[in-house]
């Protein structure tokens, strides 16, 4: 679960950051996209839980890591962490998306 003000705006951003994500039928507020085998929520954050970093940090696996964070830089993503070379050629980083969450990504540049 991705906890943001407004879940509808967040879908909507995460679908043009994963553009082969597909769209799950919202239910009581929740909105949530498909990418692959696994489903991301979005629910309303609150007193309890807000929006921003905290927690675990998923990452996804890109075919070219230099266009991948250009592509969400330009959707409005900023670099929290990184870019950091590990093990067989690949970087990871960090960045937030609007809300202040993080997404991971993990690439080899080309």
């Amino acid at each position: 679960m991705i906890h943001v003000p407004v879940p509808s705006e967040a879908r909507t951003w995460y679908q043009r950051a994963f553009p082969e994500a597909d769209q799950v039928h919202s239910i009581s507020g929740l909105q949530a996209v498909r990418v692959g085998d696994v489903q991301l929520e979005f629910v309303p954050s609150d007193e309890k839980v807000s929006s921003g970093p905290a927690g675990t940090v998923a990452y996804w696996q890109v075919p070219e890591f230099n266009a991948a964070l250009a592509a969400l830089q330009d959707l409005g993503a900023t670099l929290y962490r990184g870019p950091l070379n590990i093990e067989n050629g690949l970087v990871i980083c960090q960045v937030r998306d609007p809300w202040g969450n993080c997404i991971g990504i993990k690439g080899k540049r080309s």
